[in-house]
């Protein structure tokens, strides 16, 4: 493991709040109300437990943050950035309490409201402040946070990168074998323990199709015994000190026999994606729309003939979450700016033979494309 880890500063979630507040203001909500989950940390750096006990930041769009928290986890919320730095005050509930209430009063209004909830808050909270606030009206938050989340400081790249490299170092190091013979379910938890020795708080993720399972996008690693002669996909990823890595790679495993090499079709079809991948990355740049991003790896397969074996988006955004936005899809026209960090990963899927995917995250430079990921796109003929 290497390369030093930036660290997002007090002050930093003191902008974060601040903006927050003004974007509030701008699109008409008095106040925030944020539950467990990648707002949280993006706000006041709470990596809060997902309980049934209501965990909430309010941010009025004028005044001071409250974190509201059960009195059994008080500790950590006291100890998050936000808190520590005296960004934002702490109130907590005991088990007798309705946290809803406690809600209610923070945000006024005599029971009313221009409230906006982050859209992962579980329905019984919401219906939790439905019935506590009944003169309410809810939007969702991400409307106004997507503003501030889509655009990644230069820390939030750099740990972005660094759990990139990390994730190659694993792509590299399950590339050297051994694999023939083996599960894919048993070299899934192989991933899953060295991407945990390279940094990675966790593994969300390790998804590895063998042979005709490669043709399906997000098969789960299964009993199926690895063979010579055949392709590897292997797609794995989870958080680096909050922010994630994902990368997808494809090797074909020969047993050490070059017979057992690709065939036609699949080295033709691995030309193509290359050529895609290749070229939807050099699209994405500032003002370039998102969909036009995702048109131009799509008509290269499309010209090729497997049109219909690419049926997924080309890419999500990613950063404290695996998925945000901006997402690269036809029907996206939002431009694209520098800052922005996303995955390119065309895919040509074969059913019932094989497939190949390649996958790279690309943050938006001011003056066009910056490769995170550095692994081989080519195909990697491996002996297994």
């Amino acid at each position: 493991m290497s390369g030093s880890r930036p660290s997002i500063s007090v002050e930093r979630y003191g902008d974060r709040l601040r903006r927050a507040a003004v974007a509030a203001g701008r699109h008409e909500r008095d106040a925030l109300l944020i539950g467990v989950g990648a707002d949280l940390r993006y706000l006041a750096g709470y990596d809060a437990l997902p309980l049934e006990r209501l965990t909430m930041l309010v941010v009025p769009a004028v005044g001071t943050p409250t974190l509201v928290v059960p009195r059994l986890e008080s500790l950590p919320a006291r100890s998050c950035p936000a808190v520590a730095g005296l960004l934002v005050e702490l109130v907590t509930w005991d088990e007798t309490d309705d946290p809803m209430l406690v809600l209610a009063e923070l945000v006024g209004s005599g029971g009313s409201g221009r409230l906006a909830v982050s859209d992962r808050l579980w329905a019984s909270f919401l219906l939790g402040l439905q019935r506590a606030i009944p003169g309410a009206t809810f939007s969702l938050a991400s409307v106004i946070l997507r503003e501030l989340r889509m655009i990644k400081d230069a820390d939030e790249i750099e740990l972005l990168r660094l759990a990139a490299h990390a994730a190659d170092r694993v792509i590299a190091e399950m590339a050297a074998g051994p694999l023939i013979g083996r599960t894919e379910a048993d070299v899934a938890a192989e991933i899953r323990r060295r991407l945990v020795a390279e940094g990675h708080e966790t593994a969300d993720f390790a998804i590895v199709g063998s042979g005709p399972n490669s043709a399906s996008p997000h098969h789960g690693a299964s009993a199926r015994l690895i063979r010579a002669g055949e392709p590897l996909l292997l797609d794995i990823g989870g958080p680096f000190d909050g922010y994630g890595s994902d990368v997808t790679r494809v090797l074909w495993l020969t047993g050490g026999d070059p017979d057992q090499g690709p065939d036609a079709e699949y080295r033709r079809l691995y030309d193509v994606l290359y050529e895609a991948q290749a070229e939807g990355t050099a699209a994405a740049r500032p003002g370039v729309p998102a969909e036009r991003v995702d048109a131009v790896s799509r008509a290269l397969i499309t010209a090729a003939g497997y049109g219909p074996n690419f049926f997924h988006r080309l890419g999500h955004g990613i950063g404290l979450e695996a998925h945000e936005e901006p997402y690269l899809v036809a029907g996206n026209a939002e431009p694209l700016a520098p800052g922005m960090a996303f995955s390119i990963e065309p895919g040509i899927y074969l059913e019932g033979r094989y497939g190949a995917r390649i996958e790279d995250i690309v943050v938006c430079g001011p003056s066009g494309p910056i490769v995170l990921n550095e692994a081989p796109r080519e195909l990697l003929v491996v002996p297994g």
